[in-house]
């Protein structure tokens, strides 16, 4: 009996010390990887080639970017259609061209306008005639040869052919005629169908929708005309960014058509309301354009700063990049470092925020990373 259970003790024992190996030998794995590709091993020679600082925070100025699109300036903008129905005859003016204030864009010819300067000739006509009764009235009156009544009635005449003249000059106006051209009517009594549409800003013909014999009426908009030296780029923030936007604020915007060329200036316009489909609110931001290289309906990003923040950050020259993604090396021990991925937000001055991958107080290299980098791939290769 004794016999049998001596061995089986030993037996018990020698499986109970091979299994508090084995649980140790996993332990020192987990804390310890063999091979790991992400650390490496430095000399102390390289060791003076790095630059090692604590993780800490700092001030972040957090820059919101914004889809955007360049648009026409509303208050450069014209869109001139025609002020009488008419035939159009001549064009002068078309699509990309620059032109000027009171420069003709288009001719039309109007029997409309015909109409309205007979009209006024005859008022013209009239109100002359009962002029010269009134006077007639007077003098009449004044030998004693008519009445008051008779002079009273010339007089209410007189004023009756004012007004009709007054009306038919306005319209005139109203259809497009200028005041001088209106005067030589008057002067030579000689009715003039055609009608000039002219331009009523300096600036690019941007839009034409009319054609040589086409009948056009007043409520069409057949030219846009705009001044581009200065066009908006027009953003939306969602509604609870709203409030880190205020009007004046400089603020950039890159435009990927001009190789992510920066521009700069001020928010001219928050809107009041938000887009009850979108939930977003409007910005608008005024930016000079005097090389016109920024065309209408160009997309483009809107940087806008916010107040600053105190943040987990990095230099940007600690950063590096493997596989199209963000690392930075974290120094374990004496000799080892380690390459970890992390997530930056946007980089402002010079320093990235950190939002995932590293925390405060941990050791990182923020100087000779790519090296380091270079002789981790070299430790790999040779195994």
């Amino acid at each position: 009996m004794k016999r049998t259970i001596l061995p089986t003790l030993i037996s018990l024992l020698f499986i109970t010390s091979l299994t508090g190996c084995k649980g140790k030998e996993t332990q020192h794995a987990i804390a310890h990887p063999i091979n790991d590709p992400s650390v490496v091993i430095v000399a102390p020679e390289f060791l003076k080639r790095l630059t090692v600082t604590l993780a800490s925070e700092g001030d972040v100025a957090e820059t919101l970017r914004v889809p955007a699109r360049v648009e026409v300036d509303e208050h450069r903008v014209a869109r001139i259609g025609a002020a009488v129905t008419g035939r159009v005859t001549e064009i002068q003016a078309f699509l990309g061209q620059t032109v000027k204030h009171g420069d003709v864009l288009t001719t039309l010819n109007s029997t409309e306008l015909a109409t309205a300067q007979l009209a006024y000739l005859k008022a013209l006509s009239h109100e002359s005639l009962q002029r010269r009764a009134e006077e007639r009235a007077r003098l009449l009156f004044a030998a004693d040869v008519i009445g008051e009544a008779e002079l009273q009635k010339r007089e209410a005449d007189l004023v009756q052919a004012h007004a009709e003249l007054h009306a038919s000059h306005e319209q005139l106006k109203v259809l497009g005629m200028a005041k001088n051209a209106i005067t030589q009517l008057a002067a030579t009594r000689r009715v003039n169908s055609m009608s000039s549409i002219i331009a009523t800003l300096d600036g690019v013909v941007i839009e034409r929708t009319v054609t040589s014999g086409q009948v056009v009426q007043p409520a069409e908009a057949l030219f846009t005309v705009a001044d581009l030296s200065h066009v908006w780029l027009v953003a939306e923030v969602t509604e609870q960014q709203a409030a880190l936007v205020k009007v004046g604020e400089v603020v950039q915007a890159e435009i990927p058509a001009l190789e992510g060329k920066r521009i700069e200036g001020r928010l001219i316009f928050v809107a009041d309301t938000v887009d009850p489909d979108r939930r977003t609110v409007e910005v608008r931001m005024d930016a000079a354009n005097h090389e016109r290289l920024l065309k209408p309906e160009m997309l483009a990003s809107m940087l806008i700063l916010v107040k600053s923040q105190r943040r987990l950050v990095v230099p940007a020259a600690a950063v590096v990049r493997e596989d199209n993604k963000d690392h930075v090396f974290v120094q374990l021990d004496e000799k080892r470092f380690q390459l970890r991925r992390i997530l930056l937000g946007q980089e402002s001055h010079g320093y990235f925020p950190v939002l995932e991958g590293i925390k405060i107080g941990e050791r990182i290299v923020t100087k000779g990373g790519f090296h380091l980098n270079n002789e981790r791939k070299r430790e790999e290769l040779e195994g």
